[in-house]
């Protein structure tokens, strides 16, 4: 049992999680894929297999973001687990969750772009989004190129 409360149980192929925080947890990353209605102070079990677990570390470039528009739902994945592209730029955790942030806040408002001419504002939010998630650009920079 951990100081924070959740309960491991270790096998030959992994370990199992019981608990009622996800996300951050020490220095490890959890993330329930199969939950999308998951709320903390819920209790869960979740599983992961050993070789599922990523090099993690607050200064290195692990990260990168995907987004499905339809859904407006944003996820973050680690660099060597499958489904990489090339295209998407690798960042580091905190500047994940602060990229995270800003997308949330591009795909939910239009304050944002009160000062930019666009003609359609999904169109605008695609290219500010996909600038997001493929560059290191700032979102001033990024607004200024749609000036």
């Amino acid at each position: 049992m951990s100081s924070s409360g959740s309960r491991y149980y270790f096998s030959e192929e992994g370990v199992y999680r019981v608990s009622n925080h996800w996300g951050r947890a020490a220095n490890c990353r959890w993330r329930l894929q199969a939950s999308t209605t998951y709320q903390n102070q819920h209790t869960k079990i979740g599983y992961a297999r050993w070789i599922d677990f990523y090099c993690n570390d607050e200064h290195s470039k692990l990260y990168y973001i995907t987004v499905d528009f339809g859904t407006k739902t944003i996820t973050y994945h680690h660099k060597d687990a499958e489904g990489f592209r090339g295209s998407a730029a690798l960042i580091t955790a905190g500047a994940t969750a602060k990229r995270i942030a800003l997308i949330k806040l591009v795909l939910t408002t239009s304050d944002w772009a009160k000062h930019i001419m666009y003609s359609s504002l999904e169109e605008l939010r695609r290219s500010v989004v996909y600038d997001l998630i493929t560059t290191e650009t700032s979102f001033i920079q990024i607004k200024q190129k749609h000036l």
